[in-house]
């Protein structure tokens, strides 16, 4: 017979590996049709895998909640620059460099992802592009071809909407001066280049400035605004399911690096680097690129992607690294951003504030 403290402590550990087992995973993510697909070519199949729900909050980006040590996440989906910024604070896990599963076929990750996927405390699973996209009545002769009529009001009037950030709206405005690609950052790093971007930015004459990703669809199919920056993937779920009329500028895309990673202060790291390995296998990769048409970051589930589930959609078409998108795209020079980060975004608001721009992201910018 068991004695009475013996039972006890069963009881007391019993209860608390059901507890354990029932606490679900914490995973931060981005919301709208990018967590939607998640959720059908992630996180449900991990839950049926592993018995452990996924549950999701949803933000905006940025590190301030990160820096919080009351953060109650697990894995954060993250853009690569603001991985390696918040790697360099002291604010995420390392990474063991075996994480990643081989390629069905045996391939090594590291011969099998594409380069620079792998990093110490970020583990790249997908390429987006931010792309500027626009209504296709706005303009019913003559259509925007090139990244310098985002900022040509005389041909192609009429509001835009914008990121509240520096990045890439600084390079689609040095690129309207006719800057070369890859001058771009070398004359982001002078007081000159900033200003030269800085002015083009000003001459709009009416700017909406969203943080939300599926604000900008929004703003574009309720006639908001007639051109408007976002992710890639967020305009052609606009266009599949809500059957939106507006049409991808592909020349000038930014393509960046979207990571998983683990806080520093992760309750489950276990069972996020669980969820990891499987998240960037190449089966789920492949899945998650036929639901919303970001690049995989693997070889081998690049050669995996076929059609939407629903509307039979050649998916890799809409990739931004496909061949036919991909001629015309900037790489995001992400270690330039990881290192600058902190003090651009100051210099930027700095320059809203003086422009008199409203807090509303909802509402246009007047000009200076």
């Amino acid at each position: 017979m068991v004695s009475r403290p013996i039972a006890v402590l069963l009881l007391g550990l019993t209860a608390w590996a059901t507890t354990a087992l029932a606490e679900p995973l914490r995973v931060l993510s981005w919301g709208g049709a990018y967590e939607r697909a998640q959720r059908e070519a992630l996180f449900d199949p991990f839950t049926e895998q592993t018995g452990r729900d996924v549950e999701v909050h949803q933000y905006d980006g940025g590190l301030d909640a990160l820096r919080r040590a009351e953060a109650d996440w697990d894995v954060i989906d993250m853009t690569r620059s603001q991985a390696m910024a918040a790697c360099r604070e002291g604010l995420l896990q390392p990474l063991p460099h075996n994480l990643p599963a081989p390629a069905p076929d045996g391939t090594p990750a590291e011969r099998d992802f594409l380069p620079g996927a792998i990093g110490e405390c970020a583990l790249t699973h997908s390429i987006f592009a931010t792309v500027v996209a626009y209504r296709r009545d706005a303009f019913p002769g003559r259509r925007p071809t090139r990244i310098a009529d985002l900022f040509d009001q005389q041909r192609f009037p009429g509001p835009r909407a914008l990121q509240r950030t520096p990045a890439v709206n600084l390079e689609w405005a040095l690129l309207s001066y006719g800057v070369a690609r890859e001058e771009l950052y070398r004359l982001l790093s002078t007081p000159r280049g900033l200003r030269l971007a800085l002015d083009r930015l000003g001459e709009l004459e009416e700017t909406h400035w969203w943080e939300a990703g599926d604000e900008s669809p929004r703003l574009l199919t309720e006639s908001e605004v007639v051109m408007a920056s976002g992710y890639n993937g967020r305009f052609f779920d606009a266009v599949i399911n809500q059957g939106a009329d507006i049409e991808i500028l592909w020349d000038a895309q930014v393509q960046e690096h979207e990571t998983w990673a683990i806080p520093r202060h992760a309750r489950q790291p276990d069972k996020a680097r669980e969820f990891i390995r499987f998240a960037t296998s190449t089966e789920r990769l492949a899945e998650l690129a036929r639901r919303i048409p970001y690049g995989p970051a693997r070889r081998s589930a690049i050669l995996q992607v076929t059609t939407h589930p629903d509307s039979d959609l050649d998916m890799r078409l809409h990739m931004p690294t496909h061949p036919l998108n991909d001629a015309g795209a900037i790489v995001k020079d992400e270690d330039w951003y990881a290192s600058t980060r902190s003090r651009l975004d100051d210099y930027f608001e700095a320059w809203l504030a003086l422009r008199g721009c409203l807090i509303s992201v909802n509402e246009p910018c007047p000009s200076p």
